[in-house]
């Protein structure tokens, strides 16, 4: 069975640190995250070159649970960059203007890099429709992937997720869809069994990028209890 993608958030004030970080998980992750909205400066060229990985570049503003407070011009001029330079993939907001959204697709335009449109509700689940109609956008957006994260509060707003797997293949769209916080945990490593197209992990439980995100040694220790042969690689 193929499972899907497991990137792991890099966060850090500064290249070396990111790259710090990085080298413990080189082994275990398939795509690395760079927030770029928790750097002083988004040093995208010395990402590329120093991490021989596939790329994300994600620059979160404040307004959709990340760090970047300045304008949107500022804050997609990385991400562009990242297109200039043949990164794997760029995230941008599905509540982001779409001035900038057309901008980066027509960088991207038969280029390598793909697109994610993400959408983030730290404090809830939307119900069952308002999740559809999300997702019904993000096909529409012509993005290559999609994102939903929700912060769950009980054991529904996970099912209602997930569930959300099924829209998307039967459309023929890549998503990634799982739950934050305690209760959304579970999520993270069964989104990888349900078709999600990428689940996130960080480097420690320390360096978690959001609520209850797994460090991606743990996932994999939880990936190979479930393969099977039961063989249980600790790290």
């Amino acid at each position: 069975m193929e499972l899907g993608k497991i990137c792991v958030s890099l966060t850090g004030p500064d290249v070396a640190t990111i790259h710090e970080q990085a080298q413990q998980v080189l082994e275990q992750a398939d795509v690395l995250e760079i927030r770029l909205d928790s750097m002083v400066v988004p040093e995208v060229a010395k990402c590329c070159f120093m991490l021989r990985k596939p790329l994300l570049f994600t620059n979160r503003p404040v307004w959709e649970g990340g760090r970047f407070a300045g304008n949107e011009e500022e804050r997609i001029a990385p991400l562009l960059k990242a297109v200039q330079l043949g990164a794997a993939y760029i995230d941008l907001e599905l509540r982001a203007a779409l001035e900038c959204r057309h901008r980066l697709l027509e960088v991207i335009h038969n280029g390598p890099t793909r697109l994610i449109i993400s959408w983030h509700d730290f404090k809830e689940t939307p119900a069952p429709l308002e999740l559809s109609e999300i997702l019904r956008q993000m096909i529409a957006s012509g993005a290559h992937i999609g994102k939903i994260v929700t912060m769950a509060n009980n054991p529904n707003d996970v099912l209602h997720v997930l569930a959300l797997q099924e829209q998307a293949r039967a459309a023929g769209f890549c998503l990634s869809c799982f739950c934050m916080g305690e209760k959304g945990r579970i999520s993270r490593l069964a989104a990888l069994y349900l078709g999600s197209y990428m689940t996130y992990a960080c480097s420690s439980e320390s360096q978690a990028a959001a609520p209850g995100q797994i460090s991606v040694c743990r996932l994999r220790g939880l990936i190979s209890l479930l393969a099977p042969t039961g063989a249980y690689c600790a790290c």
